[in-house]
């Protein structure tokens, strides 16, 4: 470990959550704000499914380069080109030129950035941490991203006026301005120089991790989980229409839930200290089935809530486990490679579980596709019984 664990490291590991935290507001006040940007410009539904789909198809193409870029150039020069491609993006939005193909070209950019930041972060959090913490590092980035990517919807509201149609010039001025703090948290980081391990060169990179004991089970628990929390997101809403509950009740059950997985991460050293990481990662997922598959059933309002709060104190585990566990299993060479292994696998998973899902249930609704969900997370608790306690 090239960084002890002592107040230098703790410092640096504050700084990146910061940087995760900063990171996740830029994105999640981009990302709506340009969608409603697009709806005042009427522009066609095939470029609102373009806008979409530009900023998750690019982490597919390049996450995989992005962490080879990590181990080779270091954590610091990925996340300085992370943080003024989103600032860059900004700035793009702002200038509003080019209509929908420019908001395209501003997705594209942002998609880019926040792709370099976040597997430039999870390499430093891996490479920074102490031995025995990468637990309680990883539960405690996660938490800090999870608060970012609510504070950022938030300022929408305060920057934008709360009617049916922001105003978004305000709204992308706030987002340029907190891109800036971005890229001067960025700027005072100082990542230590890793000492290459001896033969890292001709260890073969990913065909190295793809040799990992139970690289594909971590990878399949992290993918079916984070599909869940897309799928909550969805159907939640889609359920509390079918059951005329109003928009504010089903937005207060989204909120409980997030703040349930922010819960769970943030204790999260603790709890594997107390249980171990495999037994927190088989009692988190099933714990996640047991609940989605509860809050299909009907029953009054403050019974969903309870099962809604179980459902996102185990959805929250399962991310940080998997990224603890890669960490600890991976060479230090390769740890840049390790995240963007997975950060590939969760955007596959949620392109095509969610699809998947939806295609099984299409027949009994909302309630039917909870449920198959719950089942995918069965599915993937059963994979998770043969990660062994060393890595998860």
């Amino acid at each position: 470990m090239r960084t002890p664990p002592g107040p230098g490291g703790r410092r640096l590991l504050a700084l990146l959550l910061v940087h995760s935290a900063l990171t996740q507001v830029v994105t999640f006040v981009l990302r709506p704000t340009s969608a409603y940007r697009a709806i005042e410009l009427d522009v066609p539904a095939a470029w609102l499914g373009a806008l979409t789909a530009s900023f998750a198809v690019v982490p597919l193409l390049l996450a995989v380069p992005s962490g080879q870029a990590t181990d080779r150039f270091g954590e610091r020069r990925v996340l300085l080109a992370g943080a003024v491609l989103l600032l860059a993006s900004a700035v793009v939005f702002t200038a509003d030129v080019g209509g929908a193909a420019g908001l395209v070209l501003g997705s594209v950019v942002l998609g880019t950035g926040h792709l370099l930041s976040v597997v430039g972060q999870q390499a430093a959090v891996a490479n920074s941490a102490g031995p025995g913490r990468f637990d309680t590092a990883f539960g405690h980035y996660t938490f800090a991203a999870s608060l970012g990517q609510a504070v950022g919807p938030a300022l929408i509201t305060v920057a934008g006026g709360e009617g049916a149609l922001p105003d978004t010039r305000p709204v992308f001025a706030v987002a340029t301005g907190v891109a800036v703090l971005l890229l001067a948290c960025t700027a005072v980081l100082r990542v230590p120089a890793r000492a290459r391990p001896a033969g890292a060169a001709e260890v073969g990179g990913m065909g190295t991790l793809l040799r990992l004991p139970g690289l594909l089970r971590a990878l399949t628990v992290s993918c079916v989980v984070l599909a869940a929390v897309d799928i909550t997101l969805v159907y939640l809403p889609a359920l509390g229409a079918d059951r005329g509950l109003a928009a504010g009740t089903v937005g207060l059950l989204l909120t409980l839930r997030a703040v349930a997985s922010m819960t769970s991460r943030f204790f999260l050293g603790r709890l594997v200290r107390r249980a171990g990481r495999r037994r927190l990662m088989l009692v988190s997922v099933a714990l996640s089935a047991v609940a989605m598959g509860a809050v299909a059933v009907p029953m009054p309002v403050a019974g969903t809530a309870v099962l809604v709060v179980l459902l996102g104190l185990g959805l929250g585990v399962g991310q940080p486990l998997t990224m603890s566990w890669l960490a600890e299993m991976a060479p230090t060479g390769l740890r840049g490679r390790a995240m963007s292994l997975r950060l590939t696998g969760n955007r596959l998973g949620q392109v095509l579980i969610p699809s998947a899902v939806g295609l099984l249930a299409a027949g009994v609704g909302s309630a039917g596709v909870l449920w198959a969900t719950a089942g995918a997370l069965a599915l993937a608790g059963a994979a998770a019984r043969r990660l062994h306690e060393g890595g998860g």
